[in-house]
């Protein structure tokens, strides 16, 4: 049979399906003889028949390869290589770089459209680089060519195969929203949790603080109805004036140990009792708060009458303990707000999904959120403040942050030290979540970024963490996600490019994550 193609013309592109030529018109394209027995020697080919490898012979080629690339991810995938010898190296892109994920020199393994049974369900690209590690030679037949292939000889294995793969995918997918609805759950209970403590404070301080308030009111009665001229009038406003500026000054002041408090308080219930005030001890925790202490009490008695002494202690107690509960009240409604601006920031429901951001806000409003899952771990956040803001989809980076601590958190049990670090690495940035627990195993180590794996529990992991965390990071930002672990010093770093990366332009972005990982054969 005489060759169609025009042996003098431009050879097609590696992996173009022709009918069977002539050893001029194969010279020609620069392709080798393809001999069946050699075929016959390989893993992938040792079963078939001689009419098979006949047709494979017939149809596909072999191609001689200097040492370089070979084929590149994202790119349309057009045909399907098998190593007859030499060596190859498989990488995945991580941002601007090709990063070198396995190597072989095994004869008979397999790479490029492995997947073009699959038709036009799914982006026909490849989904990896290769390179020649040294002149090699390679059977190739065209992506269709091994469609047909497989469909024809193999019917039953590729409805399994497509079974599994379609299987596979929407698993991740549904476990994937399983694991994002629990990781919800998780975050809500624990909002709703730290919400209900400030909200109750705050409730039960009204109420205490409605009482002062009536009682002011009838010590405000008290004063005016009794034996208190201008000036000892006056001088109570003074009073009361230094006593809150004590008591403001004692709030930014550094906390007074519980020892000295218990006893500047017993000794201030003592001068109370010998001045005749009733229940001292009610109303010296809270001078021992505003910083009173005798020697101010001292000057009270020493500038109003006697006869006031009592009634003006009381008054000031009841104004201090009003501004203390207002404080309180204070204190609480602001950590409210500061929950439900973090639950904000956490969810990013109101703001652009791609857009600059300061990496810090979002380590915080996580951080915050998952405050209830670090009780008894030391937070220390090392921020670099001179990092640019990131273009990042912030919701989805929020989702790998939660990941990365809720790990951490689990791993120290409740005892450590949890350090968040954020740095300029040239044009990337760094964000590094570091931990003091007891290390991810070697052996365990090269799987933690595979779907499905966990060493937790049965029922405390879906092992979809760090592997939706590998996807966001490095698949939809382009960025790299790695580990190093010994005992006593885990370190997740997430690295993010500061300019933002090339939008795809087509359906067959060299992102897509649907593919499952190759079968075994494949480097």
């Amino acid at each position: 049979m005489t060759s169609t193609e025009d042996p003098t013309t431009t050879p097609p592109p590696a992996g173009a399906s022709t009918a069977p030529g002539t050893a001029a018109a194969a010279a020609a394209r620069g392709w080798l003889p393809c001999d069946v027995d050699e075929l016959r020697a390989t893993f992938l080919f040792e079963h078939l028949t001689d009419d098979q490898l006949a047709w494979l012979c017939a149809t596909g080629h072999v191609e001689r390869h200097d040492a370089g690339w070979l084929l590149h991810e994202g790119a349309p995938a057009e045909a399907f290589y098998v190593l007859l010898d030499g060596g190859v190296a498989l990488y995945r892109r991580v941002g601007e770089d090709e990063v070198e994920v396995s190597r072989t020199r095994q004869v008979g393994v397999y790479l490029g459209a492995w997947n073009a049974y699959l038709g036009d369900r799914l982006p026909q690209t490849y989904l990896h680089s290769a390179r020649a590690l040294e002149p090699s030679r390679f059977f190739v037949l065209a992506a269709h060519d091994f469609a047909k292939l497989m469909t024809e000889w193999f019917p039953m294995a590729v409805h399994l195969l497509e079974g599994v793969f379609w299987g596979t995918r929407d698993a991740q997918q549904l476990v994937g929203q399983r694991e994002r609805l629990l990781a919800l759950g998780s975050l809500s209970a624990g909002l709703t949790h730290e919400l209900n403590n400030p909200a109750a404070a705050a409730v039960r301080a009204t109420g205490t603080l409605r009482e002062r308030v009536a009682a002011m009111r009838h010590k405000l009665a008290l004063i005016a109805d009794g034996p208190y001229d201008r000036a000892t009038l006056a001088e109570l406003i003074r009073l009361q004036e230094e006593a809150l500026e004590r008591y403001a000054d004692t709030r930014t002041a550094d906390a007074v140990g519980a020892l000295e408090t218990s006893d500047l308080e017993d000794r201030l219930t003592d001068w109370l009792d010998d001045h005749g005030l009733p229940e001292g001890w009610r109303v010296s925790p809270a001078l021992v708060q505003a910083g009173i202490d005798e020697p101010w009490l001292d000057r009270v008695a020493g500038r109003v009458d006697a006869g006031a002494l009592t009634g003006a202690v009381s008054w000031l107690a009841y104004t201090i303990e009003t501004e203390q509960l207002m404080a309180e009240i204070e204190d609480a409604t602001v950590r409210i707000s500061s929950l439900v601006g973090a639950a904000r920031q956490y969810s990013q429901l109101d703001r652009a999904p791609f857009r600059p951001v300061d990496l810090r806000e979002l380590l915080d409003s996580t951080l915050t959120m998952l405050d209830h899952t670090l009780d008894g771990v030391d937070v220390v956040r090392r921020y670099d403040p001179d990092l640019p803001p990131v273009p990042v989809y912030a919701a989805e980076l929020n989702q790998v942050w939660t990941n990365l601590v809720e790990n951490a958190a689990q791993a120290m049990a409740g005892t450590g030290t949890l350090t968040v670090t954020t740095r300029r690495v040239d044009d990337h940035a760094e964000v590094e979540v570091a931990d003091t627990g007891p290390g991810i195993p070697d052996a365990v180590r090269p799987r933690i970024f595979e779907p499905f794996f966990t060493t937790k529990p049965v029922g405390q992991g879906t092992g979809l963490g760090l592997d939706i965390s590998w996807r966001i990071v490095v698949n939809k930002h382009h960025g790299d996600l790695a580990v190093t672990s010994v005992p006593g010093d885990t370190r997740f770093v997430v690295r993010l490019p500061l300019e933002p990366a090339p939008v795809p332009t087509s359906p067959t972005s060299p992102t897509s994550t649907d593919a499952p990982d190759a079968p075994d054969g494949r480097p």
